[in-house]
């Protein structure tokens, strides 16, 4: 990056999640924030921090010709399905996709981290630990060493993964919950907020309480 160029970037959303990382890229630096989309008509010609809100989806590829970089800007509570879509449109439309490291989120130099992720305020991602494209760990959140976290999970806020975890793509651990050592969580599954995970989680299932146990499914 050059120092005294920023990078033209394009916001997918414009929600609270959206104010967020419009706040972790100021604090980056090197990032200009050019404009926002969203679906919600009403939101159009208004702004987000003093970022304007553009319209829909549908300005993509008008911009594309002048920003190169994209961010997922929607958060989303237990379902990933919507972050994944949008990440795969930005990506369909050329956009190359902004990876967010918040000043004080730490990061171990031997974790992997993939295309797009978002690392919020205070998140610790630790030794070996390899996280997929697209993959958010919200504030405050703990990725231990030797994690396996596949593409667009989410890792909500003050969510502690314990070491050798393993997460399968698009699954929802959600606030404050905790999962023990070595376990694995399938892919699209959601962990309830709080909740304690002492086995291992089958895909779609969805678990709650302490300790965790199954509650139908997120399909």
């Amino acid at each position: 990056m050059d120092a005294t160029t920023p990078v033209r970037v394009l916001g997918l959303g414009a929600g609270g999640h959206a104010a967020v990382v419009i706040e972790a890229l100021r604090a980056m630096g090197g990032y200009e924030i050019v404009g926002l989309t969203d679906p919600r008509r009403e939101l159009w010609g208004s702004s987000l921090l003093h970022v304007p809100i553009v319209g829909d989806d549908g300005e993509l590829a008008q911009y594309h010709r002048t920003v190169s970089h994209a961010f997922i800007g929607l958060g989303g509570a237990s379902d990933t399905g919507p972050r994944r879509r949008l990440y795969e449109l930005a990506r369909e439309n050329g956009f190359d996709m902004v990876s967010v490291v918040h000043p004080t989120a730490v990061v171990s130099p031997s974790a992997r981290v993939g295309d797009g992720a978002m690392l919020l305020a205070l998140a610790v991602v630790n030794a070996n630990s390899e996280l997929g494209d697209d993959v958010l760990v919200n504030t405050g959140a703990i990725v231990e060493h030797d994690c396996r976290i596949g593409d667009h999970v989410h890792v909500a806020t003050g969510a502690r993964l314990a070491s050798a975890v393993v997460v399968g793509p698009e699954a929802h651990i959600g606030a404050g919950s905790t999962v023990l050592q070595g376990r694995t969580i399938g892919a699209r599954a959601v962990v309830g907020a709080g909740a304690v995970v002492t086995r291992d989680v089958d895909d779609g299932a969805v678990v709650v309480g302490v300790p965790a146990r199954p509650q139908g499914s997120s399909s």
